[in-house]
């Protein structure tokens, strides 16, 4: 179930926190572009971004949503899903960090932080 959280956690940096199967049921559900327009939204808004950067991020984030699709929606084994998530997360981070500014990136990898303490808290309850 740590392999589940892990993919939830960095699948939803910018989203809301959910249970493991409610939010890994929602992603497999959801439309690479549905999460690229959700994570963009909440980037819009948390890191004030300009509408030239608002651009650049969900260009990034709409193509990081496809590499994905097809790793959330297999039933492989959850560490090679982590593996691969945790390898596209970091090409992703590294090209979100090129359209953000150093403050930004700091905001962005706080929310991240700030999303993997709140889906601990929440698995600690259940």
């Amino acid at each position: 179930m740590a392999a589940a959280a892990s993919l939830v956690i960095l699948l939803m940096a910018q989203g809301a926190a959910a249970q493991d199967k409610d939010a890994k049921a929602m992603l497999k559900e959801s439309t690479p572009e549905q999460r690229a327009a959700l994570q963009t939204g909440m980037m819009k808004n948390k890191l004030k971004l300009d509408s030239t950067q608002a651009a650049k991020v969900q260009v990034i984030n709409l193509n990081y949503a496809q590499k994905l699709d097809p790793v959330l929606k297999s039933d492989g084994r959850k560490l090679k899903m982590l593996r691969d998530v945790m390898a596209i997360q970091k090409d992703k981070d590294a090209e979100l960090k090129t359209a953000l500014t150093a403050d930004q990136y700091k905001q962005y990898e706080a929310m991240k932080d700030e999303m993997k303490d709140k889906l601990k808290e929440a698995r600690q309850k259940n």
